[in-house]
C-alpha cells in the first residue's frame, strides 16, 4: 500500500517538475535584465538644430557601486540587436554636446529632418540599465559628392546643337526629411568666383544645354576656341527654421572649350558714312536669327540698310515702310534724332525700332532731380560706355531717363538685375563705368 501512495505521489509531482523545467529552457539567458535605473534625458527638445551644436547633452543614471565604468550605447529598436556606443565615463553621469550626439545618430542611419525614435541605456559589464526613449530629428553635417563631371575630365560643347544637353551634373546626398534646394555653380577654375548654372528641388542631377554652359562658361572667363579648367560645385541647401543651413560640396575641376555662341549683322547708313566694315553691329546672342544693336541717329529720317556681312552682297531694306524687309530694299529712315535699339528678324524678315538710351542716376544728381549722365554706344567693345567724375555713393543704370527700365546689383557679382540693388562708389574721382545690355554685366574701373 506504501509503494501505491509513493507512486502515486511521484506522478502528480512529475508535471510540476518538468512544467518549471520548460519555463527555465524559454528564458533567454543571453540577454541581461535591467538592473539600475536611466534617467530622462537633459534634452530638452527633440529636434535638433545646428545653433545648438555646442550645447550640452547629459545623461544620468544610478550608481553601481561594482562598476569603474560604462558604456553610453544607443538603438533604433528597444531590443537593443543594433547598437552603437555614444560614449564611456566611469562615473554615473556622462555630458557630450548635440552636435556629437547628432553627427552619431546620422552615422547610425537617421536621416536629416527625420524624426525617428532612439533608445538608450547604460552598460557596465552584465548590468544594464532600465532603457530610456524619445523622438529625435538630427540636423545635416556631411555635403553633397559630385559624381559627375569627374575631375578631370572633359566636357565636349556642341555649336551645332544649342538646345542639346552637354552635360547631367550628378551628385549623392543624404535622404533629407524636407525638402531640399540643389544650387549648381561654375567657376574659373582658381578665381572662386562662382556663377549660378542652375538649381533643382530634390533632385540630385540637373541637365545642361550645350548653349546654357557655353553662355556661363563665357561669363565666368573662359576663352572661345581655348580648352579651359573650370570648378563646379553642388550646395545644398535646407530651411527648417532661421538661419538655412548651406553644405557644399568639394570642388570637382573639369576641362572644356567655349565656342563662340554670337552671330551678327551690321547696319551702314548715313550717320556713319555708308561703310559696312565700320557699321554698327546688331548682335543674335544665341544665333537664333533675332539680332538687336544700337544706334545714334544724328537726326530724324537718317537713312540706313542692314548687311549681312560687312559687305553690300547681301543687305535688307523696306519698300513699304510697313516694318517689313525685303532684299536690296529701300532705304530705312530713323524716327528721330537719338540712340535707338534696332531689332531684326532674319527668320520672318521684320525688324523695329525703339528709343534707347542708357545713363547714370543717383546720389550725384539727386537721383534724377538733374538729368542723367549719359552713356555712349561704344562698338567696337559692343558696350554702353562713359568716363564720369562722381563723388562716393550710390547709383544705378536706367533707360531712357526714365524708372520703368533699371538696373542694379543684387548679388555685387558684377551681372545686371532688373531693378536691383543700388551700385556703390565707395571714394570720389574719375571711374570708366560700361554696361554690357548683351551679357547683362557691367564694369566700374
Amino acid at each position: 500500500m506504501k509503494n501505491i501512495i509513493k507512486f502515486l505521489s511521484l506522478v502528480l509531482l512529475l508535471p510540476f517538475v518538468l512544467h518549471s523545467c520548460n519555463n527555465e529552457d524559454y528564458r533567454d539567458w543571453t540577454k541581461a535584465e535591467p538592473s539600475f535605473k536611466l534617467y530622462d534625458t537633459s534634452l530638452g527638445s527633440n529636434v535638433l538644430y545646428s545653433t545648438m551644436e555646442n550645447n550640452p547633452f547629459r545623461l544620468t543614471w544610478d550608481n553601481l557601486n561594482a562598476a569603474s565604468s560604462y558604456d553610453i550605447v544607443f538603438s533604433n529598436s528597444s531590443d537593443f540587436t543594433i547598437k552603437v556606443k555614444l560614449g564611456t565615463s566611469n562615473k554615473n553621469t556622462f555630458t557630450t554636446t548635440i552636435g556629437a550626439l547628432n553627427t552619431a545618430l546620422l552615422q547610425a542611419g537617421y536621416s536629416p529632418y527625420s524624426i525617428k525614435k532612439v533608445y538608450f541605456r547604460i552598460e557596465a559589464g552584465s548590468n544594464v540599465s532600465l532603457p530610456i526613449a524619445f523622438d529625435v530629428q538630427p540636423y545635416p553635417v556631411e555635403v553633397p559628392v559630385i559624381t559627375a563631371p569627374t575631375a578631370g575630365s572633359v566636357i565636349t560643347l556642341d555649336a551645332n546643337n544649342p538646345t542639346g544637353i552637354a552635360k547631367t551634373i550628378t551628385w549623392n546626398d543624404y535622404s533629407y526629411g524636407i525638402d531640399v534646394k540643389y544650387l549648381v555653380e561654375v567657376s574659373l577654375s582658381g578665381a572662386n568666383k562662382f556663377k549660378e548654372l542652375g538649381t533643382v528641388n530634390n533632385l540630385k542631377l540637373i541637365n545642361v544645354t550645350n548653349f546654357d554652359l557655353d553662355k556661363l562658361l563665357l561669363s565666368v572667363g573662359g576663352t572661345i576656341g581655348v580648352q579651359g579648367n573650370f570648378d563646379i560645385r553642388v550646395s545644398a541647401i535646407t530651411k527648417l527654421v532661421d538661419p538655412e543651413i548651406i553644405k557644399s560640396s568639394a570642388i570637382v575641376t573639369f576641362k572644356a572649350t567655349p565656342y563662340q555662341l554670337s552671330s551678327f549683322i551690321y547696319a551702314p547708313g548715313g550717320y556713319q558714312g555708308w561703310n559696312p566694315e565700320t557699321a554698327n553691329t546688331l548682335v543674335s546672342a544665341t544665333s537664333n536669327g533675332t539680332y538687336f544693336g544700337f544706334i545714334n541717329f544724328p537726326a530724324a529720317g537718317t537713312e540706313f540698310k542692314y548687311t549681312q556681312n560687312r559687305n553690300w552682297d547681301v543687305n535688307w531694306g523696306d519698300n513699304g515702310a510697313d516694318g517689313t524687309l525685303e532684299l536690296n530694299g529701300s532705304n530705312l529712315l530713323s524716327p528721330s534724332a537719338g540712340y535707338y535699339k534696332v531689332t531684326v528678324d532674319t527668320n520672318s524678315l521684320t525688324h523695329s525700332m525703339v528709343p534707347y538710351s542708357v545713363g547714370l542716376v543717383g546720389g550725384f544728381n539727386s537721383w534724377g532731380s538733374s538729368p542723367d549722365a549719359q552713356m555712349e554706344w561704344d562698338d567696337s567693345i559692343l558696350k554702353f560706355k562713359i568716363v564720369v567724375t562722381l563723388p562716393a555713393g550710390e547709383f544705378k543704370f536706367r533707360v531712357n531717363s526714365d524708372w520703368g527700365e533699371n538696373y542694379g546689383d543684387d548679388g555685387a557679382d558684377g551681372t545686371l538685375n532688373a531693378g536691383g540693388s543700388n551700385l556703390n562708389i565707395t571714394s570720389a574721382g574719375t571711374y570708366t563705368i560700361t554696361f554690357d545690355p548683351f551679357n547683362m554685366v557691367y564694369t566700374i574701373n
